[in-house]
């Protein structure tokens, strides 16, 4: 039986590894980084570019010079069957069409795009071709959700196929989309695939994940016969192409990575709604303490106003920890509006350096980090830890990765770090994740 294609996942937050588990996630992307981990025994690997906090032009040279890279990796590592995965948003936000058009143009062509953005742990489906977020138990059109009103990725459709052509602003119209709806993907679809040509965009429904598993094994089959897919996708379908055994250490026994007993930091910088529910819940947790970061004073022009604020997060943080208590650093709740989108990532770029700084700042006796945001959590990793690869442990609660830093880690060796996507989990996931670690029990 020929080997399965290696799968290889541009990430543009490093939440999607959040199904799969025993790979590399990588932070840089020079060519023998690539090469190294192109090698690894692990069927899927993720680089993690960070790309949606990025303004447009600047998430496309990123994206160049990852593509512009791996084609010299790919070819170092001898590796000659592969999947390309622009993982992104189970909610529809990113920069689409731009990643797939320059992935498209350096690595290409493709027979066809997908637009593959069901994730079933995080209630997110698509069904007839239109997208919905499950919220309290009752399937919601994605476009009528706040995630459709996000500053910088706001849309207007979650019919996939209308997605698409306000999206590409007509480039690909609606009418163009192949819609791959749950009757054919549960039919079979092969032959559909094997006919695709030019990179078209096809649309595909999932409700649970044994339609991603079905329509995965189609696509492996179409690929074995010499088809090149490129897949703009949420987690769910990296389970279906990854395939991989049960994690090896179960989310219940994550305590045991836990180091030296010792109390943990939570550090949030999502404002999403639920996030905001699942921090008041959290907070109820024995042992945790609430610290606020006052972010709109970041807004003054006095430039000592973020060492003030990095000064006095610390020390509350510090006399947590002195007391056996986990520090809960969040920023302040309220969102705040800017002009553009330009200033907006620019201002939370401001955020995310003190968020940073404050991290570098806490006790290095630390037990364990949780990092609450996609974007926070991709700093938490490349900057806050400066790391240039972490191997996955697997999920603590659905959805959240576990990843360890380095045994010989300057600051925080060995320390396990819980990646938990902002719109991701129940009210009480957070929670969870506090006390799987904290070892009191679910």
């Amino acid at each position: 039986m020929p080997a399965e294609p290696k799968i290889i996942v541009l990430d543009d937050d490093p939440t999607g590894s959040q199904t799969v588990h025993s790979c590399l996630l990588l932070l840089q992307w020079d060519v023998a980084t690539l090469v190294s981990a192109l090698q690894d025994a692990s069927p899927i690997v993720f680089i993690l570019t960070n790309t949606r906090a990025l303004p447009a032009e600047r998430a496309r040279a990123v994206t160049e010079e990852v593509c512009q890279n791996l084609n010299q990796a790919i070819a170092q590592a001898n590796i000659h069957d592969f999947l390309i995965v622009s993982r992104s948003d189970s909610t529809l936000r990113g920069h689409y069409p731009i990643e797939t058009d320059v992935i498209a143009a350096a690595i290409g062509p493709f027979d066809a795009h997908f637009l593959v953005p069901a994730f079933f742990e995080g209630g997110r489906i698509t069904r007839d071709s239109t997208h919905y977020v499950v919220q309290a138990g009752v399937p919601v059109p994605a476009h009528e959700t706040e995630f459709a009103q996000d500053s910088v990725f706001g849309y207007h459709h979650s019919y996939l196929p209308d997605y698409v052509a306000e999206k590409t602003q007509g480039r690909i119209s609606a009418d163009a989309v192949e819609r791959l709806t749950l009757s054919d993907v549960r039919q079979g679809c092969g032959d559909r695939l094997m006919a695709l040509a030019n990179n078209t965009c096809v649309a595909v429904d999932g409700e649970q994940q044994s339609d991603l598993d079905q329509f995965a094994q189609a696509v492996l089959n179409a690929a074995r016969q010499g088809k090149r897919f490129l897949f703009r996708s949420a987690a769910s379908l990296l389970t279906a192409l990854a395939a991989l055994p049960p994690q090896p250490v179960a989310p219940t026994a994550m305590a045991q990575y836990r180091r030296k007993g010792q109390p943990g930091a939570v550090l949030v910088g999502s404002h999403v709604q639920k996030t905001t529910q699942q921090l008041q819940v959290l907070l109820t947790a024995p042992d945790t303490v609430a610290i606020e970061v006052d972010i709109q004073q970041l807004l003054s022009p006095d430039a000592a106003t973020h060492k003030d604020l990095l000064d006095a997060v610390l020390a509350k943080a510090y006399d947590a920890h002195g007391q056996s208590k986990t520090p809960v650093i969040y920023t302040s709740r309220k969102e705040l509006t800017f002009d553009n989108a330009a200033t907006r990532l620019a201002f939370g770029q401001q955020v995310s350096t003190l968020l940073m700084d404050i991290l570098r700042g806490l006790p290095q006796t630390l037990g364990f980090l949780i990092s609450k945001g996609g974007i926070t959590s991709n700093d938490t990793l490349s900057d806050g830890l400066a790391l240039v690869q972490a191997r996955l442990l697997g999920q603590i609660v659905p959805g959240c990765s576990v990843v360890i830093t380095s045994s010989d880690h300057p600051q925080f060796p060995a320390l396990p770090v819980v990646l938990f996507p902002g719109n991701v989990g129940d009210e009480s996931a957070l929670k969870l994740a506090y006390q799987r670690l904290s070892g009191i029990g679910d």
